[in-house]
């Protein structure tokens, strides 16, 4: 198992490119299921779980070609098998996202019970619910879904819960359905009006995304289309952590600040100088240490859980006392354990991690347990004394794009150790 080797104390400075955002494109590319024509995607991340989506697609018939310039262009008109089996769904909750379009393209679906990061309960039962709403026979059997409809039918459907692939999962499958769906309670993500925007591109009517109330009105078929990735916001959420914690001085472009402000707010009130145009972020720490800053999580447009493990770092080194509030997974602080093994004073009651900043951490030997751990783990070994050694980096690989490349050109000094 590959490991990252990190030697503390680097400052970072310089300009990085934010890759596409893989929670954009994992749905995008289970929406080509939809359609009987080529789909080109521009901008996909090189990722571990976009890998695995392929994987997935190609099982069951997908044709997928790589370009001269790195664009993906997929067919999937002639699927043979509408199974996604547990050997590719094991490592990925977003597999989870081709039930939906196989229902509504092939009126029949067979998806194993997803895997994928271990930060709590992110049941699909809301998905389960919503498309027997449409229609749908569901049964779960032997540890699969199984799924059925000669025809899903528009409804109106209010979620149990606020769920992201949900919604995604919901509006591809209502774009074939007979009639008007209108879904309430929905995610409101950047990624699910870049879905949105996608689909519409594609011949679909979806209107609302991004607000409380997403229609969707059926449409015989979809054709072919041609889209790029936005970039990754929770990428350069990470980065700009990274340089808060090393008293860094960084510019990321090809990223829209409008999806990050949350962020960047909490960045500024721990003491960095930001300064943003439609197209970049550029971050300056000049405090020696940050300042605290609480935090409480919530689905967009309020701060991200996805950025909760990074603030965690910010605050372990902060000059004071901190509180974070997780709100969205109900075990999301397991890295709270590593992070203390290195120094840091983090004290967790239920949902609530109770910070007091200290004036250095040291390197040790630690283990990532999920995708956001791992980048917690990371940006507390570059501001630690001494080396620190994260295991269990395939979490990391799903994804962040060549994260040990992009630091290390920042000036960090990390080594990527072999199996």
């Amino acid at each position: 198992m590959e490991k990252l080797l990190i030697k503390g104390g680097s400052t970072l400075s310089g300009n990085i490119k934010c890759s596409g955002a893989k929670n954009a494109a994992l749905p995008m590319i289970a929406a080509t299921i939809l359609c009987d024509e080529k789909i080109t995607l521009k901008n996909l991340p090189y990722l571990q779980d976009i890998t695995t989506i392929f994987e997935l697609l190609g099982s069951m018939g997908s044709e997928i070609l790589l370009d001269e310039n790195m664009d993906f262009t997929i067919s999937s008109c002639n699927l043979k098998d509408i199974e996604a089996r547990y050997e590719l769904v094991k490592t990925m909750r977003a597999s989870i996202l081709v039930l939906g379009p196989l229902l509504a393209k092939y009126g029949k679906a067979r998806i194993a019970l997803p895997g994928g990061c271990a930060i709590g309960t992110r049941p699909v039962n809301y998905h389960l619910d919503a498309l027997k709403q449409m229609g749908a026979q569901i049964v779960l059997k032997n540890g699969y879904i199984e799924a059925s409809a000669k025809k899903l039918i528009g409804n109106n459907i209010r979620f149990g819960g606020i769920t992201v692939t949900g919604t995604e999962n919901l509006i591809m499958a209502a774009t074939l359905a007979s009639g008007t769906t209108s879904l309430t309670n929905v995610a409101k993500e950047p990624e699910i009006i870049d879905l949105a925007d996608m689909l519409n591109s594609m011949g679909a009517k979806v209107s609302g995304a991004g607000t409380d109330k997403i229609t969707i009105e059926g449409v015989e078929s979809l054709k072919g289309t041609e889209y790029s990735i936005p970039a990754d916001r929770i990428e350069a959420g990470t980065y700009l952590a990274a340089a808060a914690v090393t008293n860094g001085n960084i510019k990321i472009d090809g990223i829209n600040p409008k999806r990050l402000m949350k962020v960047i707010y909490k960045l500024e009130d721990a003491g960095a100088s930001i300064i943003y145009d439609e197209n970049s972020i550029s971050i300056s720490m000049t405090r020696d240490r940050p300042k605290p800053v609480d935090i409480t999580t919530a689905p967009f447009p309020e701060f991200p859980t996805d950025m909760q493990a990074q603030f965690s770092v910010i605050n372990a080194i902060s000059t004071g006392r901190s509180n974070i509030y997780e709100t969205v997974f109900e075990n999301r602080f397991m890295h709270i354990l590593e992070l203390n093994r290195m120094g840091c004073d983090i004290a967790v009651q239920g949902n609530h991690a109770i910070i007091n900043g200290v004036s250095s951490i040291y390197g040790a030997e630690v283990m990532a347990t999920d995708l956001r751990a791992s980048a917690s783990l990371i940006l507390a070994g570059l501001c630690a004394k001494g080396e620190t050694v994260v295991d269990r980096i395939y979490h990391i690989d799903r994804g962040y794009e060549r994260i040990e490349e992009k630091l290390n050109y920042l000036g960090a000094n990390i080594t990527r150790l072999p199996s």
